[in-house]
């Protein structure tokens, strides 16, 4: 049974007003395009989840889509700054909760274990338990001492971009690997955008590639140059530029809105916003090739 279908109908389908959304993708792989269609679609009240909420957060926070944030890190990755989030933090326009990276982690293995929370290790993160009552402890029964727990984070959906996948949504990802897999068994849907859809014959190829299987996933969409202005491994580089941009953009709400008019509410789908960036910026996100050597399974 084939789970093709198009971007805009899969949010449509499985993105809920008041839905906790969780965007995976550490630093590589991070949907924008996803992001930009539920901004289209006009979805509200949502709870947007993210170890890093990046300039996508940014975005659909300025759009009005969310009443609340639950992250692990935020900013502007090598810049500064997200200013929309921060302003709508420091105001109280939006509620949020933080965690270290390893508390989210731990949350999200957690739902994808299926388990009531999950012990960690005491961090270096003491200010952040003693302000967030998720972080709890409790006793070791091995022991006797003390450890902390958070509880499980279960995504209504999850929106995971990857190289590729086939059309039940076997989904292979490679380069930086960041929280996907956990964040596809920890969610109660999962819609993947896809570089390239491939026979099933490719995902089988090389199955040590393949980090979610399609049991657990709700929808495919072929939507290539999805992660942009982040990256894919092996399809394009990340645009620096346009992040440095950003920070100047999300001074004042008017070039927000400006920015958003023309790139988001503008563009119908993520092939036009391609094409609208124009072929010198394609040409300086080529990633070129440097292709990997072939691993023999053998033949039994």
């Amino acid at each position: 049974m084939t789970k093709l279908t198009t971007l805009s109908d899969a949010i449509r389908t499985h993105v809920h007003h008041g839905d906790l959304v969780y965007a995976s993708g550490f630093t590589h792989l991070i949907p924008f395009a996803a992001g930009h269609e539920i901004i289209r679609q006009g979805i509200k009240e949502l709870t947007l989840a993210r170890a890093t909420p990046d300039l996508i957060y940014d975005q659909m926070v300025a759009a009005g889509c969310a009443r609340k944030l639950i992250f692990s890190y935020m900013g502007n990755p090598g810049v500064g700054s997200l200013r929309v989030l921060r302003s709508a933090i420091e105001s109280g326009q939006l509620d949020w909760e933080e965690y270290s990276h390893f508390g989210m982690i731990s949350r999200l293995r957690a739902g994808a274990s299926g388990l009531p929370f999950m012990p960690m290790n005491p961090t270096g993160a003491e200010d952040l338990a003693a302000h967030n009552p998720n972080y709890q402890q409790v006793k070791d029964p091995y022991t006797g001492k003390s450890v902390v727990v958070v509880p499980p984070l279960t995504p209504d959906v999850a929106i995971i971009h990857v190289q590729r996948a086939d059309i039940q949504g076997n989904a292979q990802v490679w380069g930086i690997l960041g929280e996907q897999q956990l964040a596809a068994f920890a969610s109660q849907r999962v819609i993947l955008t896809v570089e390239e859809v491939v026979d099933q014959a490719v995902i089988r190829s090389d199955p040590n590639r393949t980090i979610i299987p399609g049991m657990v996933v709700s929808a495919v969409c072929h939507v290539p140059f999805c992660a942009h202005p982040s990256y894919t491994q092996g399809y394009h580089d990340r645009d620096n530029e346009l992040y440095l941009a950003w920070d100047e953009i999300s001074k004042t709400g008017e070039s927000v809105q400006a920015y958003l008019d023309e790139w988001v509410y503008g563009v119908p789908d993520r092939k036009t916003y391609w094409e609208k960036l124009g072929p010198d910026v394609h040409r300086r996100l080529s990633a070129g090739e440097r292709l990997s050597q072939p691993v023999n399974y053998g033949d039994y």
